[in-house]
């Protein structure tokens, strides 16, 4: 994982779990007030925001995309808490708001992932997160560089890398 990444982790850490996953979404979507077709084809605005809040032709204002942005992470959050039973974390939730955030709920509730996760295997479900690297583009499955390196920093996030580091900063 990026140094810098790592260094707005565990700024963040203190913020809680939707914070930190502001943090990757940010860090991993980046940011464009006009939208645009992802590298699958999806109409997408600001930091990955696709769906019914995008309008074509719009330019969007850096407040907008932050209301957009954090509505979205609740609305992941949110998926969490209903596919997840078992408690997590604040790290595992934000690694896990996160790849929902990008993903959907769809992806997570049909995931071995979350089958590991609800089993009480928490650092194996952490480990699904690295098998969720491909997508379809032009008909294809591929595997997409930014995804690997997201799912990488996901993965470090679940497993609580950062947490002994954040929790000495703490003190």
């Amino acid at each position: 994982m990026n140094d810098l990444l790592k260094k707005r982790l565990i700024q963040a850490a203190s913020g809680g779990a939707i914070a930190l996953a502001g943090v990757l979404a940010t860090w991993y979507e980046g940011r464009r007030l006009t939208p645009y077709r992802d590298p699958v084809g999806i109409l997408t605005v600001c930091e990955g925001i696709t769906g019914k809040d995008v309008v074509p032709g719009k330019t969007y204002t850096p407040a907008e995309c932050d209301a957009l942005r954090d509505k979205h992470l609740r609305i992941a959050d949110a998926a969490v808490s209903r596919q997840i039973r078992v408690p997590l974390t604040p790290w595992q939730r934000a690694a896990l708001i996160d790849f929902t955030y990008n993903l959907g709920e769809e992806a997570l509730a049909g995931s071995t992932l979350a089958r590991l996760f609800n089993a009480g295997h928490t650092q194996a479900g952490c480990e699904q997160l690295s098998r969720w690297v491909k997508a379809r583009v032009q008909g294809e499955l591929v595997t997409l560089r930014g995804l690997v390196d997201r799912r990488g920093a996901e993965l470090e996030v679940c497993l609580g890398q950062l947490q002994e580091v954040a929790n000495a900063g703490a003190r």
